[in-house]
């Protein structure tokens, strides 16, 4: 056992979670930079241009989403298998899901390619908005195949504890993206360049190189997982395991996306000044969150791994902790976006007065409450690496469909609100959210899932081994 694997199956929990948190949350900071520096040049661009992207997407992240779970279920199962020490089927499950992802993506991105006039038809958009979002959804759907490969990748590699490799090709590609973005929006000399469709242009090149060093490094296998060729053959049973483990994570992001597209057809019937506003403050929602998913993806590491090897016990030391922090650094952040919420609305659009106005009115709506997500973020990645994919699902649908687009809806539509009710729907299912899943976290039930007969035996193994290690 290496001094990695002793630190996240027997160390400090607060070391653990810090070793692999920090690096994941530069990561995250890194990727959302893709999405910053889009924001950034298109809303040099106008209000409609931000529109259009802001609209496009929720749709491509629905098709996303769709085939998301399987890559999840290889996640969940590589880091199970790491912590057990069982490397062979680490290697197998990451070759397989590779292998079902590629093919999954290549089949969502043609049908949403060919769909995309439709979803904006549905949606409603302006027909001053419509042009740029269809050029970019497109280009977005072109590139699903690429963001599939790269997230897979990266999901395999947080599993069995490497996040050194992901940070490294992350940095690279978003300097490239960052040179790539006023290129190709703007242009440069008698290039004209693409507007809005540019910023996709250059997410799809970066991301698609990323995606192509992550295969090579894989098939390199110095990295902790070892992948030839030969490994790409399709195993049907464990094909059949990971769709029905992988089915319900599908479920809930596909709940989480359609959520956002509704919401997006409920923005939009107020018209493009309000969508412009949910748009860039949406861009700070997720900005915020960078620091709860990487906190949430360490604990779905850290506890994955523990349940691989036996210590159910552990991965709820590990998920109480990480909530504590969760709460605590999130609603620090909270109480600074509420201080500095214009500033933070004339980043993405500095000349435009009315959207930093309804900007900063939606964020302090719901900015005092977002401890809350690192609460359900931290919840929900436990229920997903313990493998309760059920649990995540059910909060998914819960949050969306229960709780938020039906309060947005009521406060919007049939109070003197307006608008701002939408913005008040993000506050109230941030606390309602956190409070239902830590209360079913507490109840301990999704601690007694074994995912696999090779689960069972596991736990079994590793039972006798610390008995005869106590004996010694």
């Amino acid at each position: 056992m290496t001094d990695t694997q002793h630190l996240f199956l027997h160390g400090s929990i607060a070391k653990a979670l810090l070793k692999l948190g920090i690096p994941i949350i530069l990561i995250n900071i890194l990727q959302s930079a893709y999405q910053l520096t889009d924001a950034f040049w298109v809303g040099r661009l106008g209000a409609d241009q931000v529109a259009a992207v802001s609209v496009s997407m929720p749709v491509t992240f629905l098709v996303i989403a769709i085939g998301s779970g399987l890559a999840m279920s290889g996640a969940i199962l590589s880091a199970q298998y790491m912590g057990a020490g069982l490397q062979d089927k680490v290697n197998h499950v990451a070759a397989q899901t590779m292998l079902m992802v590629t093919v999954t993506a290549t089949v969502l991105g043609l049908i949403g390619y060919f769909l995309s006039p439709y979803f904006l038809v549905l949606l409603g958009v302006e027909q001053a908005v419509y042009g740029d979002a269809l050029k970019f959804m497109h280009v977005s759907f072109i590139g699903v195949v690429f963001v599939f490969i790269y997230a897979m990748f990266q999901a395999l590699m947080r599993g069995i504890g490497q996040t050194k490799i992901p940070l490294i090709i992350v940095s690279g590609t978003v300097l490239l993206n960052f040179a790539l973005d006023p290129l190709l929006i703007f242009g440069w000399g008698h290039f004209s360049g693409f507007g809005v469709m540019g910023a996709a242009l250059a997410t799809l090149i970066t991301q698609s190189l990323a995606a192509l060093i992550g295969v090579w490094v894989f098939l390199r296998g110095r990295h902790g997982i070892q992948l030839k060729l030969s490994s790409f053959k399709p195993d049907w049973q464990y094909m059949k395991q990971a769709f029905l483990l992988g089915a319900p994570g599908s479920v809930e992001l596909s709940a989480r996306a359609f959520g956002l597209i509704i919401m997006s057809f409920l923005v939009a019937s107020f018209g493009t000044y309000t969508l412009a506003t949910y748009g860039v403050g949406s861009n700070i929602l997720q900005m915020v969150m960078i620091p709860a998913m990487g906190l949430s993806m360490a604990v779905s590491t850290l506890v994955g791994q523990n349940m691989g090897a036996g210590n159910p016990e552990r991965a709820a030391q590990i998920t109480r902790l990480a909530c504590i922090w969760g709460l605590t650094g999130l609603s620090l952040v909270g109480g600074i976006a509420y201080l500095f919420a214009e500033y933070l609305v004339a980043f993405f659009i500095p000349d435009d007065p009315s959207v930093i106005q309804g900007g900063a009115e939606f964020i302090r709506k719901m900015c005092l409450t977002w401890g809350g997500i690192g609460v359900q973020l931290c919840v929900v990645a436990t229920f997903r690496a313990s493998g309760n994919m059920l649990n995540a699902m059910i909060v998914s649908l819960l949050a969306q469909c229960v709780i938020q687009f039906p309060a947005a809806y009521i406060l919007s539509k049939h109070t003197a609100l307006g608008p701002q009710g939408i913005w008040y729907s993000f506050a109230l299912t941030n606390v309602l959210v956190a409070l239902i899943t830590y209360a079913w976290f507490s109840t301990g039930r999704w601690q007694r899932t074994k995912l696999t007969k090779e689960d069972k035996d596991i736990a079994k193994v590793t039972q006798e081994t610390l008995i005869e290690e106590g004996n010694h």
